[in-house]
This record gives C-alpha cells, structure tokens and sequence, in this order.
C-alpha cells in the first residue's frame, strides 16, 4: 500500500497574491494538486507555469477551457492525461473534466479535477456526466478513482450526494483539520470535496489549520484548499 497526499484547490485564475499561493501550495507539498480556476485567458500558459516552478510541481495537462488543470509532484509519474468538456449549457460558462492516470511507489490511480455549476440543474447534469466517464476510465485503466474540486455545493444538495452515493466523501469518511473552505477569510460553508473510491483507504481529510497557511489563505485565493492523505494498493 502507497499513501499519497492529493490538494483540491480553487485558485482564482490566479488573481490574488500569487506569492500567498505559491507558498501554500509548497507548504502542503502534494502529490498531485487538482486545481479548479486555472488562469485561461490572457498568458494562462505562462502564469500555470510559473506556479509549477514556485511550487516544484510538474504541470500535467495544459489545456485552457474550464480552467481545470493537474499538477505532479516529485515522487509522481503522469502515465496518462485527458482534457473533456461537458455538455454544454446556454449562457454559462462550459465546464469540463480533466484526469491524469498516476504512479506513486508503485501504486496506479486515476485523479481528476472539476468546476460544477452554481445553477441546480446544469450541476446535476455535470455530475452525472463525470460519474458515467470516470466509471469509463477506471475500467479502461483498472486503476482505483479519486475526484476532487469546487462543488458550488454542500453536502446534501442533489449533485454532492450523487458524487457521495459513488464515492467515499474524503471529509465525511476521515475528517481532518477544518471542514468549511469557502470564503478563505470567513469559511461557512463546505463546498470543495475529495472523493474517492471505494477501494482507496481515506486517512485523513480537510483544511489544513496550521497557524502559518491560516495566515496565507485570505490573501491567496477566496476557497481554502482540501488535503486527502489516502492509501492505494500497489499495482
């Protein structure tokens, strides 16, 4: 058994203190980061490279639409990675999926980043969409799944509990640290998860609450980040 650290983090298109976030990101060194609102417009190349440099995180997908992207730590190897835009919905932004197939001592698994909607309906929809796809991917890889990002949601809303009734819900499973995660300066509210399939043992997970990343967070972006320390079997 492998144990991996995976961030979900909603970065704001990177438009708050950079130096904030990079800091947080190393502090919290993962071994795969899903961010949600990676910069997608003018230079997003260049400013989701820098963040892998301040960061000695390896980039894992490069594609722009619905600001998804992955990020490899040192000890991970990116065997495979896909970019999937969602059905598309008029007047709202299009959403989409990423998943990266990932080695760590090891151990093979499929980790992926979403952005849902903040209307009902369309939400929904979208999670029903990423269930059947990443059902797909686990058996075309045979590797265990773990999804993680910005709900626009809590617990008990449809499209949350459609992802739990599939998934171990990681904060509900091993709570850890802080639970809210949205806004970074007053958290109320729990709408950012991990989730993790039933075969992945969830240690821990939460918001970090060490004093110098509470520090770091309001300046960094408006979501605090989720940490999932998990257990994966050995391929």
């Amino acid at each position: 058994m492998t144990t991996i650290r995976l961030l979900s983090y909603n970065v704001r298109s990177m438009r708050d203190d950079r130096a904030a976030l990079a800091r947080v990101i190393r502090r919290l060194e993962p071994d795969v980061a899903c961010v949600q609102e990676a910069p997608r417009f003018a230079f997003w190349l260049r400013k989701r490279r820098w963040l892998a440099r301040r960061t000695s995180l390896g980039l894992a997908v490069r594609s722009r639409p619905a600001g998804l992207e992955l990020y490899a730590g040192p000890r991970t190897a990116l065997l495979h990675r896909r970019h999937r835009l969602l059905s598309p919905v008029p007047g709202l932004h299009r959403r989409g999926l990423v998943f990266g197939l990932f080695e760590v001592g090891g151990a093979r698994f499929v980790a992926a980043s979403v952005h849902l909607d903040l209307a009902d309906g369309p939400r929904l929809r979208h999670a029903e969409e990423i269930v059947t796809e990443l059902a797909r991917i686990r058996e075309r890889f045979g590797a265990p799944v773990i999804l993680a990002g910005d709900v626009n949601e809590e617990p008990g809303g449809a499209a949350w509990e459609h992802l739990a009734s599939r998934f171990q819900d990681g904060f509900a499973t091993a709570p850890w640290g802080e639970g809210a995660t949205y806004s970074s300066w007053e958290p109320r509210t729990r709408i950012d998860g991990v989730f993790a399939d039933p075969e992945v043992e969830v240690l821990s997970c939460g918001v970090p609450d060490e004093p110098e990343l509470l520090a770091d967070y309001p300046m960094a972006t408006d979501h605090r980040p989720v940490v999932a320390e998990l257990r994966v079997r050995a391929s």
